[in-house]
Formats: structure tokens, C-alpha cells, sequence
């Protein structure tokens, strides 16, 4: 069920209304066929910021990879004719349990950036978590999709006005929590970002940090620590998540801080080269909370099955990142749709695993280096 609804999410911010769907799924028949139409497409430098690693890449890949390791032990003879992908995030229910994951600069892809992912995430009743580094400000983004379910992704900045001011109007504007980043005090290493000297066109603002300052990385606060958790505690009565979560350690830290959720992540690769697979560091971090907060996670996420594979090692939610950019680049070509492409995935797989909310860890083999999952 939740194979189905991942690509229609896609599918939702790539096919407009009126196009010949059936062309559309000729050609357009899983995620790899969006990604590279979205590198045949679009100019190179926008194409290199989106698909940029850390480094090697090797971490970015290896979000990717890590998934091949795993192998079901699907369970025979259940009845599976009434399967339900809905679920709940934090008390909010989304129609299936995949969101889409703070992205920047999405007017790279699209012009509509951000107001269409918002507009295709409300489409298919799931979360988006808009970045701080949107090419459409916060009023633009609710405003494209009134009662859509939306969280806010926050850097705290060395001007703690400004942070200050992104988080209450992210209340007032009616997004319904807040995503503090935390594995990005210094932009990371990205090669070919540097060889391109990539900015932005003239013509494309961060709308939500226009007049703040005049180099955003610079801005970035290197010396937010644990503590910062009860500042924004202060500021808001949102729920707070907080993201790029790795380690045990950093678990347990983030329960006794007081958040309310956990996203494992890596920043896609962007960020440490070398940091663990964000499935790979999963249980750890399930294992950890012992179930007082709720965890998600992102990277990596390529099909139904993958997203099956998370949830049976105890993510509650799966977030997508260049999935939905690739969604973005497509309907340049007068598609509107993305996400759902997952769905349909998971509604083909979920029958040959069980239902959603059977699937669990059986074991893990160290040995032969493969988690296998019931």
C-alpha cells in the first residue's frame, strides 16, 4: 500500500491535471526514471548542487546502498485484503507513513518551488517540513496549501533575532512543528558545488532571510549546543524534532532535552563523508529511546521496499529529500506528481511482507552483514 502512495506523491508533484497519464507511467515507472530525467533536464550547476555528497560521496551513496543488505523473511498465508498505510506523527494522521524531507532552493528545479511541494504533499495528505533555506517565504508556502500538515526546519543562526522571528512566525502561520537541524554548524565539502561556484541566480532569494544577512553559510551559529534545545523551548509551543540524530549517545541526549521526536540523519551525504548509513544507524537509535519519542528517518529512500525495511527497524515515518526535487524537475515538462510512485511500491510489497503495523526486527546477522526483517 505504501509503494502506491510514494509514487503518487511523486507522481503528484510531476503530472498536471489533463496529461495523458498512461504515457506518463510508459516512461516514468519507478524513482530512477524521475532522477534521471531531472539530470537530463536541468542545468548542470542546479543538478550537481541537488545530487552533491560531502566529499567522496561515499556516505551519500552509502544511504543508498545499505538497503541492498537487507533481505525480508516474508510470511506466508496472511490475510492482507484490508491493508491501511495510514498513520500518525506526533497525534497529526498522514495517509501513508512517507513525508517529504527539508530541501533548499527548490525554484532551482521549478519556479513554483516550494509552493508546489507544498501543494503535493496537502494532495496526498502527508507531512512537509519546509527549510529554512526556501526560495518561498512562509506566507507563500501555507498560503499554496491552506490546512496542509507542514513542520519548519530551523538553523539557528548567529543572529538569534532572526532564528527567533522564523519560529514564531512559523506558529503564527500554522505549522505544526519545528525541526531543529543539528549536524550543520559549517556547511560541509561539497566538490562539485566548488568547482561550479555555485550561488544562486540573481533573480532567486532565500524569501525567508531576505535583508538578514549577506552570506547565509557564514551565518550558520557554530556554538549551538544541547542547551539551545530550552532557548527554543521558550520561543514556541510547537513540538520540536530534532534531525541528523546518528548515535545512541545523541539519542538519549535528545530524550533528556526534552524533544519530541528524532529524524536519523545524515543530511543526505551532504554533510560528514564518512558517517554511518542512516538505516545502519536506525536501531541504535530505536534501541535507545526505548519508544519516549517518536523517530524517523530519511537518506536513501528509493522505493516501497525501502520504506518497509525502515519501518520494520522501528521508524515511525520515512522522509524524502531529492525524490521530490527530481518531481520538481519533472513537471517543467508538464507533469504534476511524485511522491505517490512510492505508494504504489509499497501497496505491491506490503501484502508479500504483512500489514504495516506487523512488520518488526526479527534479527540481526553480523556475520554475514545483513539485517533480515519479518
Amino acid at each position: 500500500h505504501t509503494e502506491q502512495q510514494f509514487k503518487n506523491l511523486i507522481s503528484m508533484l510531476f503530472f498536471t491535471p489533463g496529461f495523458p497519464e498512461h504515457l506518463c507511467a510508459m516512461a516514468m515507472v519507478c524513482l530512477l526514471d524521475f532522477e534521471a530525467y531531472a539530470e537530463k533536464y536541468l542545468p548542470k550547476i542546479a543538478w550537481d548542487f541537488f545530487a552533491a555528497g560531502a566529499d567522496e560521496c561515499s556516505t551519500r551513496d552509502e544511504n543508498i546502498l545499505a538497503y541492498k543488505r537487507i533481505r525480508f523473511r516474508p510470511r506466508m498465508l496472511r490475510d492482507v485484503s484490508m491493508l491501511d498505510t495510514r498513520t500518525k506523527i506526533l497525534g497529526t494522521e498522514i495517509s501513508f507513513p512517507v513525508g517529504i524531507a527539508p530541501t533548499g532552493f527548490h525554484q532551482l528545479a521549478c519556479p513554483d518551488g516550494e509552493k508546489s511541494t507544498a501543494r503535493a504533499a496537502k494532495a496526498m495528505g502527508t507531512c512537509y517540513i519546509a527549510s529554512t533555506y526556501s526560495t518561498c517565504s512562509l506566507e507563500e508556502i501555507a498560503a499554496a496549501a491552506p490546512g496542509g500538515f507542514r513542520w519548519f526546519q530551523l538553523y539557528i543562526h548567529r543572529n538569534r533575532a532572526v532564528s527567533r522571528q522564523l519560529v514564531q512566525q512559523a506558529e503564527a502561520l500554522g505549522f505544526q512543528g519545528l525541526v531543529l537541524t543539528a549536524d550543520l554548524p559549517y556547511t560541509g565539502k561539497r566538490r562539485n558545488d566548488v568547482r561550479n561556484g555555485f550561488q544562486l541566480p540573481p533573480h532567486m532569494k532565500l524569501k525567508n532571510l531576505e535583508g538578514a544577512f549577506e552570506v547565509y553559510e557564514v551565518s550558520l551559529d557554530p556554538s549551538v549546543t544541547w542547551d539551545d534545545i530550552y532557548w527554543l523551548r521558550s520561543l514556541t509551543h510547537l513540538p520540536i524534532i530534532i534531525k541528523g540524530i546518528l548515535t545512541k549517545e545523541d539519542a538519549e541526549l535528545a530524550v533528556r532535552h526534552g524533544v519530541q521526536g528524532i529524524i536519523v540523519s545524515n543530511h543526505g551525504g551532504r554533510q560528514l563523508d564518512g558517517a554511518p548509513a542512516t538505516i545502519d544507524a536506525l536501531v541504535e537509535v530505536v534501541e535507545a529511546v526505548r519508544g519516549r519519542v517518536e523517530v524517523y528517518l530519511d537518506g536513501g529512500i528509493r522505493k516501497g521496499s525501502d520504506v518497509l525495511k525502515a519501518l520494520a527497524l522501528g521508524a515511525k515515518c520515512v522522509f524524502i529529500g531529492r525524490p521530490a526535487l527530481w518531481g520538481l524537475a519533472y513537471k517543467e515538462s508538464q507533469n504534476h506528481r511524485t511522491v505517490g510512485v512510492e505508494r504504489r511500491d509499497i501497496v505491491e510489497v506490503a501484502p508479500k511482507e504483512g500489514q504495516e503495523d506487523d512488520l518488526r526486527l526479527e534479527y540481526i546477522s553480523c556475520e554475514e552483514r545483513l539485517r533480515e526483517v519479518d
